[in-house]
């Protein structure tokens, strides 16, 4: 079973793992490179939501707002666009409204890295049901890895544990499959179980019921929507202006924003307050009228259940950031090693296969032999 399955999703499982490896580090390394990614710091509020979006949209007439983060008080904020090319990230100063730079996100390195690890540049939904499978099957992997390689005597144990880098260099490779493997399975379970929630509504829907002991909080999945007689009701301020003073009322703490949805008829606005920028635990969740910006749903994270709780928490315990740059190292070291895993074992494989055949040979050899000697001795 295990060198079957093996063979059926090493390579998805090793692309996988690889792009994970990439992604990891993302944040930190565009901010090396890409300088428009910070701002400096000024002693002035931002500016109104409506008004940022009107700065992206004079930059590009033709595009269709999608969504609006604010990133905190030393970075841009993000204007999501939509036009004939795709989809565009408008960074925007939130003190000036100044344009800074236009990212298509088509041709962004790691938004490319991101869709080959979830979809593997396939058609979403064929993509989503590749890796999602694939993953499952890794997580099998893993159990029958550790059966495998149990030690079945008390002696064995401490040789189980330990990599013999002075014998040879095949021996060496299976310590290496087995020995790295045994010590990255408990991480890299967690890393595809929170993988497999992106890929299946049944698993992010088994870890929040998992969360709340088989319950669910009617109000944490409610869709409320919006008042359509409103529409043409003229307002003092536009629905997301009034939406953001609220927001920043309620939740003073947060230093992240992010406003999206309200782009169809009677859809609500979702708002989202993030504790810290780019981290995408903790958070209070929000609903307004896209007409009017009146308050449907306030959720402030200290009132969720621990299945709503753990679900919010998936992306950054999936990328390691959960446990910041510790845990990010940790996330890459053990997606490494699972990137190694269908390498090391296929290597185990060939080399039993060719050590099987020379036994083959060596046997038939014996027996030609046998019969040679039995033919000429004496009767």
């Amino acid at each position: 079973m295990h060198r079957w399955l093996g063979f059926i999703s090493g390579l998805v499982v090793f692309i996988v793992s690889i792009t994970g490896c990439i992604f990891c580090f993302q944040d930190e390394i565009q901010d090396a490179f890409h300088s428009y990614r910070k701002i400096e710091v000024q002693s002035k509020p931002f500016l109104k939501p409506s008004v940022l979006q009107q700065q992206a949209q004079q930059y590009m007439p033709a595009g269709k707002v999608s969504g609006l983060i604010y990133n905190g008080s030393d970075r841009p904020a993000l204007v999501g666009l939509v036009d004939k090319a795709g989809y565009h990230n408008i960074y925007v100063n939130p003190y000036t409204g100044k344009v800074l730079h236009d990212d298509l996100l088509q041709s962004n390195f790691f938004i490319i890295v991101q869709y080959i690890h979830l979809y593997l540049l396939l058609p979403d939904e064929v993509g989503r049901i590749v890796v999602g499978t694939s993953v499952l099957i890794f997580v099998v992997l893993m159990i029958t890895g550790i059966v495998l390689w149990w030690p079945k005597r008390k002696t064995d144990r401490k040789r189980s544990l330990t990599i013999k880098w002075g014998a040879r260099w095949r021996r060496v490779n299976y310590d290496l499959h087995n020995v790295l493997g045994f010590y990255a399975t408990s991480i890299a379970l967690v890393l595809a179980i929170t993988g497999l929630s992106m890929s299946f509504e049944w698993v992010r829907e088994g870890i929040y019921k998992g969360g709340n002991l088989g319950k669910t909080i009617a109000i944490e999945r409610k869709e409320f929507k919006s008042d359509s007689t409103q529409k043409a009701v003229t307002q003092k301020a536009p629905a997301i202006d009034i939406a953001y003073q609220t927001i920043t009322q309620k939740s003073p703490q947060a230093k992240m924003l992010i406003f999206y949805g309200g782009a169809t008829p009677g859809q609500a606005l979702y708002g989202i307050a993030y504790e810290q920028p780019l981290r995408y635990s903790y958070r209070d969740s929000y609903q307004f009228d896209q007409y009017t910006g009146k308050m449907l749903l306030h959720l402030p994270n200290t009132k969720k259940s621990l299945g709503l709780k753990l679900e919010d928490m998936n992306y950054d315990i999936h990328v390691g950031q959960i446990a910041g740059l510790p845990g990010k190292i940790l996330a890459f070291i053990v997606s490494l090693i699972c990137a190694s895993l269908p390498l090391t074992g296929l290597i185990v494989f060939l080399g039993k296969r060719k050590k099987s055949k020379g036994k083959a040979v060596r046997s038939i050899a014996h027996k030609k032999s046998q019969r040679h000697l039995a033919g000429n001795s004496p009767s």
